[in-house]
């Protein structure tokens, strides 16, 4: 009994899932991309192969109700958004830089969630901006590792990352990390400090790779000690733990913290220890959070311009939707350095002076 009904079981389970791109790529006998450009109204597809794609949708049921709402119109005029879930501000201020440039040209965004840098976690959120049929992506989390779902679905619909990190097909605006730990390590050895610790961000993530490359590159440069670097995850906690230890560390002078939240519980742990901020050690952070000119002392920090580094993404993106054929050097924004009151020169630097 049991072998006369599992293949209709199957077969239930087949009609369960919806068709996705690449049933209709195979069916057409085209590239997933192809079909992504038929569904999005690009104007640079023959005619045949138009025609060959569209009979595959219908045939297929392929999105019905979606794929005829943009059919009907030739354009979703959706960009989505993959960011990570309760990331700090700078994720908030770049996906209100992509809203606001996107809804000024008439597009809506729509916004996917990843609640890891997992690779399958990714993979899923793009999944499921494709089948909102979005015209194309800006990818806002750190991807560093990839799979082969990944670079299908970022080689299917146009996409722009806007963290350095990249896939085949993915175009880039950037910040430069490394000058972001120029900056800061290079303000507080002209301030006259022997050499700078550097408490990092997660390993796994692009922007503190390089940002604790950038710092290490620049002390080497300057021939100063590259000491030990500590770990945190970007949050206030991991910062007052590190600041615990440097706080025990007499020599300690000079800190550049890869990001803002870190930077301010490592205030508190030093304040904790009895080490005074900037007489006794400099600080310098990462992103110039609204907070950070409000801090005892007003914390110096690297801004990132995240609002501009947003709407760059769609004005990328919405070129490689309309013109996919130019491919213009993409950006690389710049960081500002803004000096406040967590940095001074060192005590027997200011003694000798």
């Amino acid at each position: 009994m049991s072998r006369k009904t599992s293949p209709r079981v199957k077969r239930t389970a087949d009609a369960r899932r919806p068709p996705g791109m690449a049933d209709v790529a195979r069916v057409a006998g085209v590239s997933a991309q192809t079909v992504s450009r038929v569904l999005s109204g690009h104007p640079n597809v023959h005619e045949r192969t138009r025609v060959r794609v569209l009979a595959a949708v219908e045939q297929l049921g392929y999105r019905r109700n979606n794929a005829a709402r943009v059919l009907s119109s030739g354009r979703s005029r959706t960009i989505g958004v993959v960011t990570m879930r309760n990331h700090s501000s700078s994720g908030g201020r770049i996906t209100a830089g992509i809203e606001n440039a996107a809804l000024a040209v008439g597009y809506t965004v729509s916004v996917a969630t990843t609640p890891s840098l997992d690779t399958s976690a990714v993979e899923a959120a793009l999944s499921r901006l494709a089948d909102q049929d979005v015209e194309g992506v800006v990818l806002a989390v750190p991807l560093i590792h990839t799979n082969r779902r990944i670079e299908q679905l970022t080689e299917s619909v146009p996409t722009v990352t806007v963290d350095g990190s990249r896939t085949a097909a993915t175009e880039v605006v950037a910040m430069d990390q490394a000058r972001v730990a120029e900056l800061a390590t290079r303000h507080l050895l002209d301030l006259g400090h022997h050499s700078v610790w550097h408490v990092a961000g997660p390993a796994q993530w692009l922007e503190a790779v390089e940002r604790r490359e950038g710092w290490r590159l620049t002390l080497e440069a300057a021939g100063r000690p590259v000491p030990p670097v500590l770990e945190g995850d970007w949050s206030p906690a991991s910062g007052y733990r590190n600041g615990l230890v440097l706080g025990r560390v007499p020599d300690v002078t000079a800190v550049f913290v890869a990001s803002d939240e870190m930077a301010f519980g490592l205030l508190k742990a030093l304040h904790e220890t009895g080490r005074r901020v900037p007489e006794d050690i400099s600080v310098v952070g990462v992103d110039d959070i609204d907070l950070a000119e409000y801090g005892r002392p007003p914390l110096t920090t690297v801004a990132q311009p995240f609002g501009e580094m947003g709407a760059l993404a769609v004005t990328h993106l919405l070129r490689s939707i309309t013109a996919p054929d130019t491919l213009p050097e993409p950006p690389t924004v710049e960081p500002r350095l803004v000096v406040r009151s967590s940095t001074a020169p060192p005590r027997t630097a200011a003694g000798a002076s």
